[in-house]
This record gives C-alpha cells, sequence and structure tokens, in this order.
C-alpha cells in the first residue's frame, strides 16, 4: 500500500511539463491530459489546465440598476453639503454628475413613497421592476426626454397607483386630461432629486436674516432673534412682499438661478417646469336631484393615507399671516419655496449692506459703541438706561426676513426711517418690477405696538435706580430711563382665530361654541384630541411674555367648547351640569348613572371602560412660564455648526495650528502623551505619568521626550549610562 502511494507520488511530481495554452491546440491538450485511456493522465493535469486558462469575466451591465447603487444616498447628499459649505461661493457648473448618480434618484424615491403611502420603504423592499422604471425616468432626464405634467405617459408609477391607463374609457381620460389632478409622481421624483441638488448650494449663500421654508430655522427662531438684537429701536418698517410668492416672471427667476448655479441641463429643467402650463380648469358636476338625510361614512382604503387629525387640522387654523402662504410655481413642486429664497436673497444682500452703511457708533452710548458694531457693552435685551433717541446716540438699524414678509428696526430719526423705506421701494420696483407705495410700508412708533408673527413688539419704560462713582470716590444714585423690549401673544389675533375656526362668536364678550365636529367621538378621544391641540398652543407661545396668559385663555375656550358639547350630546341642559359630573377637567364619565353601572373605578381596573384625561391646564399655574433661555448672537443651525465643525477638523491647517499653539505654550498633545507612555514602556519596563514629568525640570523635559520620542540608539544608550552612574553614586562627567 505505501509502496503504490510512493508511486503514485513520483509520477504525480514528474508530470509537470508546461502545457501551452493557445487556441488552436486547447481541446486536443484538454482531450490527451483528460483522456482516462492515457496512462499519464492524472487529476492535477486537470486542475493545472483551468489554472492557466485565460479567464473571460461577464461585463456589468450599465443598464442593471444593482450595478449603479455603488454608495448610499445619504452619504451622496451628505458628501454636497460639505463641499458647498467648505467653497461657499464658488460657481458651480457640473451638476450633471450628481444628476447622473442613481443614488439620488433611489433616495428621491425612498422619500416621494413615504410621503405617498404614509410609511418608509427602505432599499431593500423596493422590487427590481421599480428600479428600472426609475433608471428610465433618470435616462429620459438626462436625454431631454422628459416632460412636465404628464397625465396618461408615465415611465414610473407609484407603488399604490394601479390604474390601467390603457384601459380607461373615453369620459375618464378627457376628465383626466381636463380636470385638476395631483403632481404625477415621476414629477415629484425629479422635483425631489433637483432639490437634493440645489438645496445644499444655496444654503452655504443664503443671508442669516432669512428664516422662512429653510431648515433648522423657524417662526421661533425669528421671536428670538427679536428680543435678542431689536431692544432700544425706536421706529420700525413692516413690509408685505408676499405677491412675490405668487409668482414671478421667468426671465427673473432663471437671471437669479445663474447667478451661482451654470450648469445648463439643471437650468433648463427649471425653467420647463415654470413654464409648462398647469390645468387648472374643472369639470362641471351634475346636480343631484336627491341627497340623503343621513349619509354613511366613507371608510378609507388599505394603502390610502389617513386625513390630519382634529386637533392638528384645528392648529393650522392658527398659522399667522406671515406664514400663511406657501409659494407654487408651475410644476416645480418643493422646488417653488428654495426658488422663492433665491429670488429673495437678493433683498437680503442689498438690506445687509444698508445696515453697514447706516451703522454710526456713539461713544457716549451704553450699546453699539464699538466701530465695527460687533462688541457690545452689556445685554441688548436688558432695559439701556440711557434716553433712546438723540442726535448723539448710536444710529444703528437691523432686519429680518420671514417669506415674504420683513421687519425693519431703526435707532435714529424718524427721517431716517423714511429715506430707507423711499430706497427700499426703488430697489423692490427694479429688481422684482413690485410696485409698493408707502402705505404697504408703513413706519410705526414702538410704543404703538408692532404685530409680527402674531406677536406684538412693545416698549416698557422703566425707571431703575442708578448707582455709580463719581470723580472722588464719591457714589452717586439717581434715577435713570430705560426701555425693555417686550414680546407677547397678541390675545386680538387669537380670538380672531377662534372666530374663524367656529369656537366662540362675539367680540367684546367671547362665548364659547360647541365643536360638533367630534360630536360622535368619545369623550376620551375628544378630550385627547383637544389636549394635543392645547400642548401645541403652550409650545407655539413657548417665547410670548404672557404665555400663561394666553394659554389659560384658549383652555377656557376649548373647555367652555366641550361643555356645550357635551351638555348637547348627553341632553345635560346646561354647562354647570356638565362641570358638576365631569369635574372642571372633564376628567369624569358623563354617561354614568347611579344604580345602572358599576363604579367607573372599577369598570377601568378591569379593562372594560377607556381611561379618560382630564382637560390640561385649566388653571393658570398649570401653564409653564416663559422660556427666557439666552439666545447667542452669532446663532447658527446645528446643522450648519457641525458641518463648520466637521470642515475645520478635516482641513490639515487646523491640525498644525493646533501643534504649533501647543508648541509655543510648552505643552504636550495627548496623542503625544500617550506616546511618549508607550515608549517608556517599551524601553524601560517602568510607566511614567505626567506627574514625574511635572516634578522634573524643564531640561529633564526635554531629555524625557527626546528619550520617548525619538528612535536614536544613542540617546537611548547615553541615557542608560547616566542612569547607571546614579546608582552606583557618582557622576558620568567626572568619569
Amino acid at each position: 500500500m505505501h509502496r503504490r502511494l510512493a508511486i503514485f507520488t513520483y509520477k504525480v511530481l514528474v508530470n509537470t511539463n508546461p502545457i501551452p495554452i493557445t487556441t488552436a491546440t486547447s481541446t486536443t491538450l484538454l482531450y490527451s491530459q483528460c483522456n482516462p485511456l492515457n496512462p499519464r493522465t492524472n487529476g492535477f493535469a486537470f486542475f493545472r489546465l483551468l489554472s492557466f486558462t485565460p479567464g473571460h469575466r461577464r461585463a456589468q451591465d450599465p443598464d442593471d440598476p444593482s450595478n449603479l447603487m455603488k454608495e448610499d444616498g445619504v452619504s451622496v447628499c451628505s458628501q454636497m453639503w460639505i463641499e458647498n459649505f467648505r467653497e461657499p461661493d464658488r460657481i458651480v457648473s457640473n451638476l450633471t454628475t450628481y444628476l447622473r448618480r442613481f443614488e439620488l434618484w433611489v433616495l428621491a424615491y425612498q422619500k416621494v413613497c413615504a410621503d405617498d403611502m404614509g410609511a418608509y420603504m427602505p432599499r431593500s423592499a423596493i422590487q427590481r421592476s421599480a428600479l428600472e422604471d426609475l433608471l428610465a425616468l433618470r435616462n429620459a432626464v438626462l436625454d431631454n426626454r422628459f416632460k412636465w405634467g404628464a397625465r396618461l405617459d408615465f415611465l414610473i408609477k407609484s407603488p399604490k397607483d394601479k390604474t390601467d391607463y390603457q384601459s380607461l374609457s373615453k369620459r375618464k381620460i378627457k376628465a383626466i386630461l381636463t380636470t385638476t389632478q395631483p403632481a404625477a409622481f415621476q414629477d415629484k421624483i425629479v422635483q425631489e432629486v433637483l432639490f437634493m441638488i440645489l438645496e445644499p448650494i444655496y444654503e452655504a449663500r443664503f443671508s442669516q436674516k432669512s428664516f422662512a421654508f429653510r431648515p433648522g430655522r423657524n417662526a421661533h427662531t425669528v421671536l428670538r432673534v427679536i428680543r435678542r438684537n431689536f431692544a432700544g429701536y425706536l421706529w420700525y418698517i413692516k413690509g408685505d412682499f408676499s405677491t412675490i410668492l405668487d409668482g414671478m416672471k421667468v426671465g427673473l427667476v432663471i437671471s437669479a438661478l445663474m447667478r451661482d448655479v451654470r450648469d445648463k441641463k439643471v437650468i433648463d429643467l427649471i425653467k420647463a417646469a415654470l413654464t409648462t402650463p398647469v390645468i387648472t380648469s374643472r369639470m362641471e358636476e351634475p346636480k343631484k336631484k336627491t341627497k340623503r338625510k343621513y349619509q354613511k361614512k366613507r371608510v378609507l382604503a388599505e394603502d390610502e393615507p389617513k386625513p390630519d387629525p382634529y386637533w392638528l387640522d384645528t392648529f393650522f387654523g392658527f398659522a399667522p399671516e406671515e406664514a400663511e402662504k406657501v409659494p407654487s410655481w408651475g410644476h416645480c413642486g418643493i422646488l417653488s419655496p428654495l426658488l422663492a429664497n433665491i429670488c429673495l436673497d437678493e433683498l437680503d444682500r442689498w438690506m445687509e449692506g444698508k445696515l453697514k452703511e447706516f451703522y454710526r457708533p456713539s461713544k457716549s452710548d451704553v450699546i453699539w459703541n464699538s466701530p465695527e458694531g460687533e462688541a457690545e457693552q452689556g445685554n441688548t435685551s436688558w432695559p439701556e438706561f440711557v434716553p433712546t433717541s438723540g442726535p448723539d446716540k448710536t444710529r444703528k438699524m437691523d432686519y429680518v426676513r420671514y417669506g415674504g414678509h420683513i421687519l425693519i428696526g431703526v435707532r435714529g430719526p424718524r427721517a431716517d426711517a423714511a429715506t430707507l423705506r423711499k430706497q427700499l421701494i426703488e430697489f423692490v420696483d427694479q429688481k422684482y418690477m413690485l410696485k409698493v407705495d408707502n402705505e404697504s410700508l408703513p413706519i410705526e412708533h414702538i410704543t404703538k405696538g408692532i404685530m409680527f408673527l402674531d406677536h406684538v413688539l412693545c416698549r416698557r419704560v422703566v425707571y431703575p435706580t442708578l448707582r455709580y462713582t463719581a470723580t472722588g470716590g464719591k457714589i452717586i444714585s439717581e434715577k435713570g430711563v430705560g426701555t425693555l423690549l417686550s414680546v407677547t401673544a397678541s390675545l386680538k389675533q387669537c380670538i380672531k382665530q377662534f372666530r374663524k375656526l367656529n369656537f366662540l362668536k362675539g367680540d367684546r364678550d367671547p362665548d364659547p361654541q360647541p365643536c360638533f365636529r367630534m360630536f360622535h367621538a368619545t369623550q376620551s378621544h375628544t378630550n385627547a384630541q383637544m389636549n394635543k391641540f392645547l400642548s401645541t398652543m403652550v409650545e407655539w407661545f413657548r417665547y410670548a411674555d404672557n404665555r400663561k396668559k394666553i394659554v389659560n385663555f384658549c383652555s377656557y375656550i376649548i373647555r367652555g367648547s366641550l361643555a356645550k358639547l357635551y351638555a348637547a350630546k348627553y341632553k345635560l341642559r346646561s354647562r354647570a351640569k356638565v362641570y358638576k359630573i365631569g369635574s372642571r377637567n372633564l376628567s369624569r364619565p358623563l354617561k354614568e348613572k347611579k344604580g345602572s353601572s358599576p363604579d367607573y373605578h372599577n369598570l377601568l381596573r378591569m379593562g372594560l371602560a377607556e381611561s379618560i384625561d382630564g382637560l390640561q391646564y385649566t388653571r393658570m399655574s398649570l401653564v409653564p412660564e416663559t422660556d427666557y433661555t439666552p439666545f447667542p448672537s452669532n446663532w447658527i443651525p446645528d446643522h450648519e455648526k457641525a458641518l463648520l465643525e466637521y470642515i475645520s477638523l478635516d482641513d490639515p491647517k487646523t491640525l498644525e495650528d493646533q501643534r504649533c499653539s501647543i508648541r509655543k505654550q510648552g505643552l504636550v498633545s495627548s496623542q503625544d502623551y500617550i506616546s511618549m507612555l508607550v515608549w517608556n514602556y517599551k524601553r524601560n519596563a517602568i510607566a511614567m505619568d505626567q506627574l514625574s514629568l511635572i516634578k522634573s525640570g524643564g531640561n529633564n523635559i526635554e531629555k524625557e521626550q527626546q528619550l520617548l520620542l525619538a528612535s536614536d540608539k544613542d540617546a537611548y544608550d547615553q541615557k542608560s549610562k547616566e542612569e547607571e552612574g546614579h546608582e552606583d553614586g557618582f557622576d558620568v562627567a567626572e568619569i
């Protein structure tokens, strides 16, 4: 047995001739090497043949969607944000490369599906056919074959759209082509892709004075900026340019867009979206002869999104005038607010130039007395104990914009505000072809109260006692005059909104009205809906000085409305009887009758009754206090702060500057310190801590660093000799 194995091994090792691999002799060679009748054939010959044959790998199919998804779409978007914030002033001309990235199209598809279906669709759940249709849509956009506003011919459809458009009747086709229809699913995807590409470009360029339709900024940010920066201003100019949000000429929009973007394909796509007509006509519905007295409730389909809940729909009715209008231009969809901000950014830049031009500091002023206008003495949101007007005081103004509404605060004489208003009217006429008169840009004094975002800006005059040390060390106390900027929620505006929503009637003595929309809901569900509404109102009035008063008033209106509803529903005749049975916060069940059913608490304990939450904020002491958290002067959103910090840390110059600063101060960085510890332990098998370095002299520290960080063997040998000399009791230098 062993002899046979040795002979077989010898034959295998002897048969090591190279196999000539040619196309002509490959078949003959394969037959001769693998022929079972050939005595020299063995298993290794066939293996060597396969290992030496040239491999023909299958080329990747460029039309395969799976081969185009090399990265995650979120990482591609993050890279775009980083690039644009690193170089915010560069002119972008290569956006077509991002338009080709299939990862962005997949991410846009996921976003649109989440909005359309109400549920997020992960990438693994996207079907192969949907990816192929999405690739066809991308290729159509790149080849200039895409048409906005398609009604019947779609390249990709929503997953919930099961309509077969080829088998529709002529009547349905006519209705689709002539009536108002929601935006096509493929249009939303293209809009989302363009939005993901353009948003980081312009967010890095937009002014810090605009706050609407931008991530990380909202109406609360405007109120905090006003409280922080607008104290001490005497005259206010309030402007309404919301007609710009209704639409602008295509040439003005494209020229504003081409200041920073020079990509022809992207510009042509947006221009086509603006110029393609939108069908808004409606067919006349036939009048019904008979109407049912009681109509059945419509049952939603399985994939149909639910409508907004009652509390959210009610809160939307409280939207302030400045936030009511959202631009919608042509087929741009979600691109419309971004395009509006791009056009109005020219106004922001013009106003920033006027702010610098108008600023004239005065050394006799308490605040704003530096030449640059950046360094401030004291807090501008606290009273300034000097008169707020006069020729010897600082002239300054500030500006904010929320959508199409602007607010300008002027510290100085009224003539300066009038001059600025005249220049603003001329600029708007030349730039936006918008005719504005003095009535639409009123100049109001702070004592009259300035309404902005349903909050009133007013001035409270205080007379504090000022104590200061005069010449000679004498302490003088005298009465001063100061002003405090107050931001309060408008009770009049709140009553107006409640009246619009049919929650009350009357002007002088508001009377709550029952909300019959919740008539068929249970008491538990109704209370829960109103509690959510009240919680949202508490958050909305978070920065109002009269937060407790305004929220308590809202709670009174809601509680009275529900009491009237329950009185009509359970036939209790009056609100007093409802409060007597259901308590002040309506937390007790109203349909329980004594002797006819077990106790409510027993049913609730057994799980046979639904728990009822009482109304919140029925007393003023339960309403939280106003949020007076300090607001930084140069505030930026958290996402921009993280981007700038990442860019700074990614820059090699930052690290080099830190190292130079550490060397100048004679410090050791944490990385070098750990390296010193590890090197010392490897050399001497002794762990050296920072305390031993501090106790030793400055020269010894340098020697230890050279010893621990250098890899020169001579330095190590010299140090070893010195340590041995000290252990023997004599100095090496004496030898």
